[in-house]
């Protein structure tokens, strides 16, 4: 059974609170309950991790080299401002996907620019909520090419 970690950065905690325009109603912890589910119904092994912090969020990539078969990261604002992550991310050479609940190219001119798409396996982005589980579909997919 596979072991994927789900990461998610800033702000993501307060889903169904921020900007249900941009991020839908759907609360963080309502999010989590049906990527488990899903994951569970699958077959895959989860960890869901979500900080704040981008030193936080660099030292569970970091561990998870160690863990886990694959990365779904939701880097949140750090998409767009963070080395950190963008190196941690390089290092770990297993598949990763970013993810974005939003559409990026669609929003401000800032937030059009990822500094982790080139170093990440694929993206799945505008698709809401549903995007999670898509990504944990396509990291199954991906992962049956790595074993």
């Amino acid at each position: 059974m596979n072991n994927i970690i789900l990461i998610n950065g800033p702000n993501l905690n307060l889903l169904g609170k921020r900007e249900q325009s941009q991020y839908g109603s759907i609360s963080f912890d309502e999010l989590k309950s049906k990527c488990l589910e899903h994951s569970k119904k699958i077959g895959v092994n989860i960890d869901f991790f979500q900080s704040n912090l981008e030193g936080e969020i660099v030292g569970k990539i970091q561990e998870s080299i160690k863990s886990f078969d694959g990365i779904i990261i939701n880097a949140a604002g750090y998409t767009h401002t963070s080395v950190s992550i963008r190196d941690a991310l390089n290092i770990f050479k297993k598949p990763k996907i970013e993810l974005h609940i939003s559409n990026i190219y669609k929003r401000e001119e800032f937030r059009q620019k990822s500094l982790i798409s080139d170093v990440v396996t694929g993206i799945i982005c505008g698709l809401g909520s549903d995007g999670y589980i898509l990504a944990i579909n396509a990291m199954q997919e991906l992962l049956k090419y790595e074993n």
